[in-house]
């Protein structure tokens, strides 16, 4: 009998992976704080998380396939559209264009952090109850 990791642990893997990929937008947002012309962007969740969901659906964790004989490969893997990466409307016009506010940027990525850290934690309460489960106790 196979495991449907995707059944058995819901959405916390792809609530992870969906905060990583944003933790990378919002790092660049940062370190493009002084670079004339740059465009904070920033994801949005709502249509990353759907176009997972409509993905998901019926399919099982597996791995990368290198050879015809492996195992079939399917889908945890984020891909960001440019559907889901959004520029963000600037609270004060600046002379170089840059649209990059500093302080809302290091706010997002706090609170991006903590929601990593909470899909980590569903994630991890969710393996430790398949470990249970698998030895019986």
């Amino acid at each position: 009998m196979r495991i449907s990791f995707e059944k058995a642990l819901g959405g916390p893997e792809k609530a992870l992976l969906y905060t990583a990929k944003r933790a990378e937008v919002l790092s660049n947002n940062i370190a493009n704080a002084d670079t004339p012309n740059f465009k904070a962007r920033d994801l949005n969740f709502a249509s990353v998380f759907a176009a997972q969901n409509k993905q998901a659906i019926n399919t099982e964790f597996s791995l990368a396939k290198t050879n015809q004989s492996h195992i079939n490969t399917g889908g945890l893997e984020v891909t960001l559209s440019d559907a889901a990466l959004l520029y963000r409307v600037p609270n004060q016009p600046s002379l170089d264009q840059n649209t990059v506010d500093v302080q809302v940027e290091q706010a997002k990525y706090a609170e991006n952090s903590i929601r990593f850290q909470a899909a980590f934690t569903r994630l991890n309460g969710a393996f430790k109850g398949l470990m249970m489960a698998l030895k019986g106790g």
